[in-house]
């Protein structure tokens, strides 16, 4: 029997790509039996580190198409949106934490523990809550399936959720990682939401992994490194 598929799935509540993929992930993750391994990162300092910029800093050329993207994608996948969410950039640290919590509690195939991950940024993109606030946290735990106010006082009261999440941020810089979603499968990076279908051909199809190369790339004096 061949092995179970398993996706590092590195992402934020705050993540507007990570939330269109969402539903399409889990449709994926069913059909090939495969593990989802959920990540969640500290995107503002991914960004920091690796040349992104946050939205509103962008220039007004990209903050453009990233509308047009919204448009189109919100529409092959069929899902509402809200362009301009009115808690974004909210910080979605905590909300992380309590997913950690639940994973410690029920793994990774919980279902409850599933929902919670998509419903924690379709929260921000499409019902316009603040998932910074812990009352919201604890309603969407709730509606996902979890216990929510036990697991946010274990989000609130231990520090190993937090230690946790900085080392899947920390992982995600050591792989020269630079946005959100990431889907990692057998050492091979997919980034973006769009590349789910290729992720999905590669598991269909078996073949070796293609991991991130190490050479080839120029410095700023232009020279190969």
């Amino acid at each position: 029997m061949a092995p179970r598929p398993v996706i590092e799935y590195y992402f934020s509540f705050i993540s507007l790509w990570s939330y269109i993929g969402s539903r399409r992930l889990l449709a994926l993750a069913r059909e090939h039996n495969a593990k989802v391994i959920y990540k969640p990162i500290d995107l503002m300092h991914i960004f920091s580190i690796s040349g992104g910029l946050p939205v509103k800093l962008r220039a007004s050329q990209r903050q453009a198409y990233r509308l047009l993207e919204m448009e189109r994608w919100t529409k092959i996948r069929n899902l509402p949106t809200v362009k301009h969410p009115k808690f974004y950039p909210a910080d979605p640290t905590l909300a992380h934490r309590v997913l950690l919590a639940a994973i410690e509690e029920l793994g990774y195939d919980d279902p409850a523990v599933q929902e919670f991950a998509r419903r924690g940024t379709e929260t921000v993109w499409a019902n316009e809550g603040d998932i910074a606030d812990h009352d919201t946290i604890v309603e969407v735990a709730n509606v996902s399936g979890l216990q929510g106010s036990c697991l946010l006082e274990r989000a609130k009261n231990e520090s190993k959720f937090q230690e946790q999440a900085d080392s899947y941020t920390k992982e995600a810089e050591d792989k020269r990682f630079f946005g959100a979603p990431l889907y990692l499968y057998r050492d091979e990076p997919f980034w973006g939401q769009d590349r789910l279908e290729m992720l999905d051909d590669v598991i269909k199809s078996g073949r070796e992994a293609l991991p991130l190369p190490t050479k080839g790339i120029l410095n700023a004096q232009g020279s190969f490194i």
